[in-house]
Formats: C-alpha cells, structure tokens, sequence
C-alpha cells in the first residue's frame, strides 16, 4: 500500500508540475477532466446520480454545465469580478437542475437536486479557480501556491503528527489528525512558502515585498486545505463510504486526493488578486 501511495503521488505531483507549467489548455483539459470525475464520484456518494454506469437527468445538465464553465473560463481570462457569464453558467445550471426536478416529478426529490447542484459547486467550479489563478498576470509563479498550501501542509502535517503527534482533536471525524500536526501543517507551509516567495517571486513583483504575503496566503491556504480534507472526511462518514472511488491507487478516488486543494484554489486565487 505505502509503495502504490507513493508512486500514485509522484505521478499526480508530475502531471500537476507540467500542466501548471504549460497553462492555457493542458492545465484547462486536466482540471476539466479531475473534475468530471470528482463530480460523479460525488454524485454517485450522495445519492444523485443514475443506476450503475449510467447518468440521469439531474447528471447531464451537470456535466453541461461543467463543460459550459470551463469554456467561459478559457475565453473570459481573468478579472471574475468583471465576467457576468462565469455567474450566468452557475445559475443557469441550476435552473436547469430544477426543470429537470419539474418536469420528471416525482423522480427525483429535493435531495437529490440539492446534492447535484453542491457537487457541481464543490469539485468544478472551486477546482477551476486553479486556471483561473495560472492566468493572472504572474500566476506562473502564483499557481504553485495553491499545490504549496494543499500538499505542502498535508505532508508537514504527516510528518510531524508521526514524529510528535499525541492530542487527537477530531476522533469522530478524522482518526489520525492531531493538534500538533495541524500547527506543523500550517507552520511548515508557512516556511516553504517564504522561502519561495523570496527565491522566485520577488523578482516578478519589482516594487513589491511579497514574500511575507505569500506566506501569509500559503498560512490561510494551508488552514483552508485541512477545511477541505475534514469535509471530504465528513460527507465520508455520513454516507458510510471509506474512499469515494478506487480511480488512484493507494489513494481512492479523485476527491480523496484532490479535496484539499478544490477549497484551497479559490482562497489562493482571491488572496492574490486582493494582496499582490
């Protein structure tokens, strides 16, 4: 199991370095593609999806409005507060949830609506602020925040709650978290952080200081990634699940991986545009 979660790792961190390298329509097509995924994984846990391998209604006007806002997200660029079409796709796929809820009742009832429309909200739309952040004017050296603060404190954490960890803080939820490998987490991603804020992206920023303010996103970054891994964890032990799917060897499936850095994304990317 350690060997098939640490190639499976060494995999997914390769895909992401390259793809977040390159931007533009690599990094759009993976994101695209992890969030296809991550949304039936969710669907499929929560009770809206279609029987086996098929797709209901409620799914279609999902994955079209996945689709939809990946497209606008290409062709908008960057400045979300100016883009009225990004906020159009998202109500407009939810009014497409409730025709479908309308015109086939009784099929559906209002939880399964409820949980397509939160899936479509969780994994897609968050998840795509990781492009929206690599298409920032420096968001080649900003999009590494997001993975600095996700995976940075998620393997911090680790470390120091194997070496120190004792206080249990969420025995209900998660098991193995302790207080001391929380602080580590955050602690430690705050360090990385500065050092690559001052090594790599002081010199993009010329009038600027911005390696105290890249540790200061990574520090909320990083608290916002454990946010995202305890609700994943969460909607797990509603729903009785252990991994919400077996796509990742050692790992489970796309949300188990990916959950911490779907929550992260946004907080990055708004963070940037507010402070650098």
């Amino acid at each position: 199991m350690f060997w098939k979660r640490l190639i499976s790792g060494v995999v997914l961190l390769a895909i992401a370095i390259a793809t977040m390298a390159f931007g533009g329509i690599p990094l759009a097509a993976v994101l695209f593609l992890i969030s296809l995924i991550a949304y039936r994984e969710l669907t499929k846990v929560m009770g809206a999806s279609g029987e086996g391998k098929s797709f209901n209604g409620l799914e279609i006007v999902g994955y079209l409005g996945i689709t939809a806002y990946y497209v606008v997200s290409y062709f908008v660029g960057t400045d979300l507060f100016g883009h009225r079409e990004l906020l159009a796709v998202i109500m407009g796929t939810f009014l497409g949830e409730l025709l479908v809820y309308v015109l086939t009742f009784p099929k559906y009832n209002a939880t399964q609506v409820s949980a397509a429309f939160f899936a479509f909200l969780y994994a897609p739309v968050m998840l795509a602020f990781t492009y929206l952040t690599r298409q920032l004017p420096q968001g080649l050296y900003l999009v590494w925040l997001i993975l600095i603060s996700a995976w940075g404190c998620d393997t911090c954490a680790y470390v120091v709650g194997v070496l120190i960890g004792k206080k249990k803080i969420f025995p209900n939820l998660s098991p193995k978290k302790s207080l001391e490998g929380c602080i580590g987490g955050v602690v430690g991603t705050v360090i990385i952080a500065t050092l690559y804020g001052y090594f790599f992206v002081e010199a993009t920023f010329p009038d600027k200081k911005v390696a105290p303010l890249i540790a200061v996103i990574c520090g909320f970054g990083a608290i916002c990634s454990m946010v995202g891994d305890l609700a994943a964890s969460a909607i797990k032990r509603n729903f009785g699940i252990k991994d919400y799917g077996k796509l990742i060897p050692g790992h489970g499936g796309i949300m188990d991986r990916f959950d911490s850095m779907i929550v992260t994304a946004p907080l990055v990317y708004f963070l940037a545009t507010f402070l650098l």
